[in-house]
């Protein structure tokens, strides 16, 4: 009897039953994930990858004493059909049958398992990861399709989701076409929010943009924005508020046109144009003090005295040094171009293919709509680059990477929140037609907008110990391949599951070290705190806090 032989073949899994494993394995280590090659009668082949095992025990055959038979071990493996394998060793997922009966069994090599993951043209191929089961084996995807479609990579806090989003970024911006010798950069564009201070150790030569560097006018604010900056929508006089934001920005944004006098008229609250945020606090202060006439003399206006709160909150923010990057002067006397050109690489004096926006230092109440502009900045970048160059294709896409997203766009979420969730949300609808990519980083993959996750057609899910989050992402594969989210809450530290458009089909995989890493490791309890007393410089921790 041989070794192993097929017992069940079913639409979505194959039985085998196995009397000598060590045969079978020919001594090395079968596992759960480990492949199999199961031949036919027509010189083809499945390759299934095993599922599950179990041990039956069964009579032994009787020899001299047929009233006391012994008992023998049975492994019974279930395993997951791929696809097959051609004559010529061309590999073919899905599709096809296999003759009856099954011929044998046998372990796949590692060149025929490679042959699975073959299927991607050598011209697209982006390598970041191997099988986590069967590490010889590289698993390339499509490149074009990994970053043409939006990416989101999820998992618990300590999974690696930073350390993976760093790898895939670094092999990007090495990349070499072989036709230009040695160069230091390539045509890759990539946009970090950081919101934890994490990447720069893993980009050193990054274009780094924290609070004191970053500059990001106020006055290019939408009307959404400027409302979720100025206005309290629960007080008793937001409406009034509005209603005066919207007067005094248009006036002020007419008062300061300096081009075609025949478009200051034209004008409008949104136009992207500058106004000098104190004629908005003069206007609020004159109508908090009006006095108009009446039929007995001067009497206070209908708002005298009401737009307290208002003047209050737009002090607030005109001197909370936090904002200078925002509200402050810097902020004033920057214009679009450089603006643009600090966000997208292309700095006066550098260049450089990642562009990391640290986000630790903004304040809170402030984050979605600093995020949200940015976006938007990115977004129309993309689209009147390819509006100015209708002849050819958009040669400088780019790539929008947000960490900790769930923070920012969360779903149904309060209304401070609306700006970002709509900026990217367009992101996520019309980026793609305008070369602009979203990569969305979480370890909440169930508390983001769903607007933005129905958009990704990939996705890196590391391990995920909630249920929803979990289920979540069992909701992406097909039911044949369902099994292998089984193992997502007990994935090691830097393994995930790679799914969408781009892969082969889903696989365990394990990824690449990032090199150099991000700064996202935890804290060493125990190796701090065995140390001899260490002592605290609070000058400078509080002169930065007051700052």
């Amino acid at each position: 009897m041989s070794s192993a032989e097929v017992v069940g073949v079913y639409p979505d899994r194959i039985k085998i039953a196995v009397n000598d494993i060590a045969e079978l394995s020919a001594g090395a280590p079968l596992k759960v994930g480990s492949y199999l090659r199961i031949y036919d009668s027509a010189d083809c082949s499945i390759v299934a990858i095993i599922e599950n095992f179990s041990i039956e025990l069964k009579p032994a055959p009787s020899g001299n004493n047929p009233e006391s038979p012994g008992y023998m071990r049975v492994y019974m493996l279930e395993a997951l059909p791929l696809g097959f394998l051609d004559a010529d060793g061309n590999f073919e997922r899905g599709g096809g049958s296999i003759a009856i009966p099954p011929k044998a069994v046998e372990v796949a090599s590692r060149s025929e398992v490679q042959k699975v993951y073959e299927t991607v043209p050598d011209g697209k191929k982006f390598l970041f990861a191997h099988l986590a089961r069967e590490r010889h084996v590289d698993v390339p995807v499509d490149g074009d399709k990994f970053f043409n479609r939006h990416l989101a990579v999820v998992g618990s806090t300590g999974s690696g989701k930073s350390h993976a989003m760093a790898k895939i970024i670094q092999t990007a911006i090495s990349m070499r076409d072989g036709q230009h010798g040695d160069y230091r950069l390539n045509n890759t564009h990539i946009v970090i929010f950081d919101i934890h201070c994490e990447y720069q150790t893993a980009f050193p030569e990054a274009n780094f943009l924290n609070v004191e560097k970053l500059t990001l006018p106020y006055w290019m604010l939408n009307s959404e924005e400027l409302q979720d900056l100025l206005i309290e929508s629960r007080e008793e006089q937001s409406h009034n508020q509005v209603a005066i934001l919207k007067r005094a920005v248009t006036d002020s944004r007419r008062t300061h046109f300096r081009g075609d006098e025949n478009l200051r008229e034209r004008i409008h609250y949104d136009s992207p144009v500058f106004f000098d945020i104190e004629d908005i606090l003069s206007a609020a202060r004159a109508k908090n003090e009006e006095m108009v006439e009446g039929s007995r003399g001067s009497k206070q206006g209908q708002l005298h005295g009401k737009l307290d709160n208002f003047i209050t909150r737009l002090e607030n923010r005109l001197y909370d040094r936090r904002l200078d990057f925002l509200m402050g002067e810097r902020a004033k006397k920057t214009n679009l171009e450089e603006t643009l050109r600090q966000f997208t690489g292309y700095t006066v004096d550098a260049k450089s293919n990642v562009t990391i926006i640290d986000l630790s230092g903004v304040p809170f109440e402030v984050l979605s709509i600093t995020v949200s502009l940015i976006s938007r900045l990115l977004f129309d970048y993309a689209y009147y680059y390819k509006k100015t160059h209708p002849e050819m294709l958009t040669d400088t896409p780019l790539l929008v990477v947000y960490e900790e997203a769930h923070k920012y766009v969360p779903k149904g979420g309060p209304a401070k929140f609306n700006a970002a969730r709509i900026a990217i949300e367009r992101i996520a609808k019309e980026g793609r037609k305008y070369g602009i990519t979203a990569a969305i980083v979480s370890q909440r993959p169930s508390e983001i907008s769903e607007t933005i996750f129905s958009q990704c057609s990939n996705f890196l899910a590391m391990r995920l110990t909630n249920p929803e989050d979990q289920n979540y992402v069992k909701r992406l594969i097909p039911d044949s391949l369902g099994p292998l989210t089984e193992s997502l809450p007990m994935l090691s530290s830097g393994e995930a599951l790679l799914l969408g458009d781009a892969a082969v089909m889903p696989s365990l995989v394990c990824l690449e070290p990032a090199s150099p890493v991000p700064s996202s490791s935890d804290v060493r309890y125990l190796h701090e705190w065995v140390r001899p007393w260490h002592d605290v410089l609070f000058q400078p921790i509080v002169a930065d806090w007051e700052r």
